[in-house]
């Protein structure tokens, strides 16, 4: 007998427009909506779906999880899907992400270097692997301490783009993500209706112009 499907429940949400031009097209996605389509027919909802008919077909240059919020990009043509997929390859993206977290932190600002691989009988979760985990990393800073709340908002900016790596690296060293169903214990899995992680900033260098752009998306929590 076969596995009843996963539905991803409708998101009521709306995409909203950070920036267009005949190159790129930059959304703040929110929060329960696909970055791309999903597997089953009935999941067909998703960030490129709902542009289609303002934009016609876009490139994914990037995703976002399904409860991450935030900046995303997409190409309009072939050639600026080519040069920001290099800029993403290389490392040359800046990326900023603002987070709510269990716990205080120590430290002001610091990094997280934690390999990471899939823990295949578990997927889609990932592991700490340090033999066989692919090189992952991680720069935070603390933004503010809710000391009432035990719960503090801290900056991410990962050098690397390994799947659920903020969720990992923070959850590894003891301060997971408010609301994260994978990676946190009860407590701060329950503390919130959703995922408390937002893609904030995104910075690359545009296709056609050659000059560095910065992306914005302000933070709703």
């Amino acid at each position: 007998m076969s596995a009843t499907p996963f539905i991803v429940p409708f998101c009521e949400r709306q995409i909203r427009i950070v920036f267009a031009d005949d190159d790129l097209v930059a959304v703040d996605k929110p929060y329960g909506l696909l970055s791309v389509p999903g597997r089953d027919p009935a999941n067909r909802d998703c960030v490129p779906s709902r542009l289609r008919d303002e934009f016609g077909e876009l490139r994914i240059i990037h995703r976002l999880d399904f409860d991450t919020s935030g900046l995303m990009l997409l190409a309009r043509n072939a050639e600026a899907h080519r040069r920001v997929n290099r800029q993403f390859e290389q490392r040359e993206v800046e990326k900023f992400y603002e987070a709510l977290v269990w716990g205080l932190p120590t430290d002001d600002e610091g990094k997280i270097e934690l390999p990471i691989i899939v823990d295949w009988p578990n997927r889609p979760r990932k592991i700490i692997d340090p033999v066989n985990g692919k090189h992952a990393l991680t720069h935070y800073r603390v933004m503010e301490r809710y000391a009432a709340e035990n719960r503090a908002r801290v900056e991410l900016r990962p050098v690397t783009g390994r799947s659920h790596q903020l969720r990992v690296h923070l959850a590894e060293i003891g301060h997971p993500i408010l609301g994260c169903p994978f990676y946190a214990h009860e407590a701060a899995r329950n503390a919130t209706d959703r995922l408390m992680l937002h893609a904030r900033q995104l910075r690359i260098t545009h296709p056609s112009s050659g000059e560095p752009i910065l992306f914005e998306a302000p933070t709703p929590f």
